[in-house]
């Protein structure tokens, strides 16, 4: 199949309203577009440089956390959630009652992303693994209701109502097959698809699908890192284009409705393959302004003396989860109340850590030179 001849499906009335029933996608895809063969060396070349990070950073996992808590704030928020980097990062008990939904689908999406990436060591990435994996997004959550792990068995729309929808789905009844179709595409090796391209219909495929009564955006994104990582395109989870797609919210969704409205599938194909050259980029940078940023640390920790063991095991810590109190602080290092209370006014002095509550007490240290670079 030709990407400039793709016919996306048609329109199939139903009862009151008509829903849109797509094509098959498990086949071969060749294309005459020059520019998409340009972006996609672009991307290629991108995803080579920052895997390299994976190899060359020590203990690189620890910084892994930090860049899905990102992917999972920036995915929500394209969704309508409120959850900043800050808040995404805190305890349950340290946000507001108001903000805690919000708060949860946030960290929902990193307990289902977590556990994905832990069951793609024994799973294939399947139709199996993905509903699965939705079971977690949803549970406790505003959509808990809605089936949680299961395909929908009735009609789902994306708008305020059925009768005023942006678009609608294919019906219920279609959605098996559909996806039977897409599981084969993602592992059908009789066809030489390039594996950013293949990811790229698959995504478009999926939320053309919604497979699901509700959070078919934020699986259909964690898709894309799932399927370089199984296909060994990613060693490590630092590709996530959540956070391009929110930038850039409007174009994203406006991308993916043309292919369904117009057929055209190149459109959003390089839509996706500059997202992939942005994030790319971005993520090699912020590495390199974390391996800065780790040696300066270490450096000033050296004056602590005989604190620095403790600063040491603490600063480990706070890479992967950089908000701590007090409290915390004395558990990791099995350390009095006060002994830990003095360590963090250390860490204050040395411009490390950053006091944001002005409190006395049930005070909330940043480690803000770190966070900084994933709010950009």
């Amino acid at each position: 199949m030709k990407i400039e001849t793709f016919k996306a499906g048609r329109y199939v009335q139903q009862y009151q309203y008509k829903s849109f029933s797509p094509n098959l996608v498990n086949q071969e895809w060749t294309w005459d577009d020059a520019q998409i063969n340009t972006l996609l060396e672009k991307a290629t070349k991108g995803i080579s440089e920052l895997n390299a990070f994976s190899l060359i950073v020590p203990d690189i996992d620890r910084f892994i956390s930090m860049h899905i808590t990102k992917e999972a704030n920036q995915s929500s928020r394209i969704e309508g959630t409120q959850t900043n980097m800050d808040d995404a990062l805190k305890s349950e008990e340290e946000i507001s009652p108001e903000k805690r939904d919000d708060w949860k689908e946030v960290r929902n999406y990193i307990k289902a992303m977590n556990t994905a990436l832990e069951e793609l060591e024994r799973l294939p990435l399947s139709n199996r693994l993905i509903r699965e994996t939705h079971d977690i997004l949803m549970q406790s959550v505003r959509g808990e209701r809605k089936t949680p792990g299961q395909f929908r068995t009735s009609q789902n729309w994306i708008g305020s109502s059925l009768s005023s929808a942006i678009f609608v789905p294919p019906h219920h009844e279609e959605v098996p097959t559909l996806m039977a179709d897409l599981e084969k595409f993602l592992h059908n090796e009789k066809i030489y698809v390039p594996h950013l391209i293949r990811i790229a219909i698959a995504h478009y495929q999926f939320e053309t699908i919604h497979p699901f009564l509700d959070g078919n955006g934020r699986i259909g994104r964690l898709l894309i890192p799932l399927y370089l990582i199984s296909n060994g395109f990613l060693s490590k989870a630092s590709l996530y284009l959540s956070d391009y797609f929110e930038n850039h919210r409007s174009d994203y969704y406006d991308a993916l409705m043309i292919v369904r409205t117009s057929n055209n599938l190149a459109h959003w194909i390089k839509f996706f393959l500059t997202a992939v050259i942005e994030t790319s980029k971005k993520g090699s940078y912020t590495f390199q302004e974390i391996l800065k940023l780790r040696s300066e640390t270490e450096t000033n920790l050296n004056s602590l003396g005989k604190k620095t063991a403790n600063a040491r095991i603490l600063l480990d810590f706070l890479y992967k989860r950089p908000v701590v109190n007090t409290n915390l602080v004395s558990q990791i290092l099995d350390i009095s109340h006060q002994a830990a209370s003095g360590l963090l006014s250390d860490l204050i002095e040395l411009k490390i850590l950053v006091e944001i509550t002005g409190q006395k007490r049930n005070k909330i240290f940043v480690f803000e030179k770190y966070v900084a670079l994933f709010r950009r």
